[in-house]
This record gives structure tokens, C-alpha cells and sequence, in this order.
């Protein structure tokens, strides 16, 4: 299982900016993806998961009506569609899955066998 982030960059307060995790070695189509974030000296947290068909959404309350989750199933790619960014979104943003027999869109990054490498997002004034 591999996992790929990508798509972060510095961006004023106020934009926008999409991330986008690519997988390969398992069938995309049958794990939901999460995405996580951790800002420095903080814990990893929680923003977003898709289920395997996207068909549901589920978003930490702080990033609902500002982030979308999205995938494709046919591109193996999933993307997390960030507006109205805050300085406090800055963080590393990695995608992750883990068996669906284990977890479905857990928000506990414990519970999450196969991360992304990260990518970082800042934020700035």
C-alpha cells in the first residue's frame, strides 16, 4: 500500500488550495481515505474522510463549509478541496486508509495503518 500527498504550498489568508493523494498497491475502490493535518507541537488530527465510493463525507467540525473531499476511483486519487484558509490551517497534511475491516473513517490517527508522506501547507497574514 502506498500513498502519495501532494499539492501544498504557501497561500494567503483567505484562499484557496487543493491536495491531492494518490495510491497504489491495494484496491482503491474499497477503502474509504482519510486526511489528517499536524500543526507543529500538536497532535495529529483529523479532517476529512471519504468513503470507498464516495458516496459520504464526514469533515471535522472546524472545516466544515470550508474544506470538500472528493475522489476518483478510476484515477486512484482522492482530493481535499481547501477554502477560506486560516493561518491556523497551517500544518502537514497527509492522507491515510487503513483495512476496511478494521476502521471506517475513524478520527483517530492511531487507528490508521498506511499514511502519505505529507505535504506541507502554510498559511500566511
Amino acid at each position: 500500500v502506498q500513498l502519495q500527498a501532494s499539492g501544498g504550498g504557501l497561500v494567503q489568508a483567505g484562499g484557496s488550495l487543493t491536495l491531492s493523494c494518490t495510491a497504489s498497491g491495494f484496491t482503491f475502490d474499497h477503502y474509504a481515505i482519510s486526511w489528517f493535518r499536524q500543526a507543529p507541537g500538536k497532535e495529529r488530527e483529523g479532517v476529512a474522510c471519504i468513503d470507498s465510493r464516495g458516496d459520504s463525507t464526514y469533515f471535522a467540525d472546524s472545516m466544515k463549509g470550508r474544506f470538500t473531499i472528493s475522489r476518483h476511483n478510476d484515477r486512484n486519487t482522492a482530493n481535499l478541496q481547501m477554502s477560506s484558509l486560516k493561518q491556523e490551517d497551517t500544518a502537514v497534511y497527509y492522507c491515510a486508509t487503513v483495512d476496511p475491516l478494521a476502521y471506517y473513517c475513524s478520527a483517530y490517527a492511531r487507528h490508521y495503518d498506511y499514511w502519505g508522506q505529507g505535504t506541507l501547507v502554510t498559511v500566511s497574514s
